[in-house]
């Protein structure tokens, strides 16, 4: 072969190889998205790429604007300057689906009724429900409950149903607002790895609010820290944990108490000036 040959052939190689190694376009990009409520600043100059599948989890204080950046993000707020895009979604299914924190499902609907709702309401047939529908139930140990009704089952087992909605729906994002946040820590571990089954089966693109460090470690492939109000990105960390991920054995890793008080360390002086705004807004 020819110098000018081979030189060209390296260098087609050398593309290829790079192009393969280009990480792919984001699935929802946020670029210096801002929300004021009057006068009040909610969300300040957030941006942000994230990931197709990628679990992300946003941590911040009280009152730092993460739940209002979630809302953004399903439409339920217009943001008041700055940008959201998202990654064009397969024909036919919703580009996202909300957990909410506390109780969401419909009390005169069982289980499987409200498991099943979303696919109702998008006129899907009862054998693409049931096919949906069953292994989620299965997989989190509902299907026995599927006639019972909200008021039969305990806090954890109604967020359960939530959960399972949400992803029966089929969502291209799946978007959860401090879900576990009432729950026992038994019950929330439980779930944290029901959660993480599920999202191994689907790799829906997961956007999780919280205000546990822990629940964020246990859960994310990374983690925004946001400050006090106005909420702003102070910190960005890759989750330094393989998947799949055991939520009891991660507990006894080292590097978890290392990273958990990493990341304490970016939101210390946050919590504390959340709650000398808060002492300050008291004594007004």
């Amino acid at each position: 072969m020819r110098a000018a040959e081979l030189q060209l052939s390296v260098a087609l190689d050398a593309a290829t190889s790079l192009e393969a190694a280009a990480p792919p376009p984001p699935k929802i990009r946020v670029e210096r998205l801002v929300k004021r409520f009057g006068t009040f600043a909610a969300v300040d100059g957030i941006s942000v790429d994230i990931a197709p599948g990628e679990f992300f989890v946003i941590v911040g204080p009280s009152g730092c604007g993460k739940t209002t950046l979630l809302r953004i993000l399903a439409g339920l707020e217009e943001p008041t300057s700055g940008t959201i895009a998202i990654a064009p979604n397969d024909a036919g299914r919703p580009t996202n689906s909300m957990v909410f924190q506390g109780d969401s499902i419909f009390p005169w609907m069982s289980v499987y009724d409200n498991a099943a709702y979303g696919l109702a309401m998008r006129r899907r047939s009862k054998a693409e429900i049931a096919e949906r529908v069953r292994p989620l139930l299965e997989t989190t140990g509902l299907w026995r409950f599927r006639d019972r009704y909200p008021h039969q089952l305990s806090g954890g087992m109604r967020q359960r149903v939530s959960i399972c909605r949400a992803f029966a729906n089929d969502p291209d994002i799946l978007l959860m607002d401090e879900p576990f946040s009432a729950l026992d820590e038994q019950n929330k571990m439980l779930l944290h790895q029901e959660l993480l089954r599920i999202w191994e089966e689907t790799k829906k693109t997961v956007v999780f609010i919280t205000h546990s460090v822990d629940e964020a470690v246990t859960l994310s492939d990374r983690i925004m820290v946001m400050t006090a109000h106005p909420g702003r990105s102070k910190a960005i960390l890759d989750n330094p944990f393989g998947r799949p991920r055991d939520v009891v054995a991660l507990r006894g890793d080292p590097v978890y108490g290392a990273f958990v008080f990493r990341i304490w360390e970016y939101l210390r002086e946050e919590v504390r000036a959340a709650k000398l705004q808060e002492q300050e807004e008291g004594e007004a």
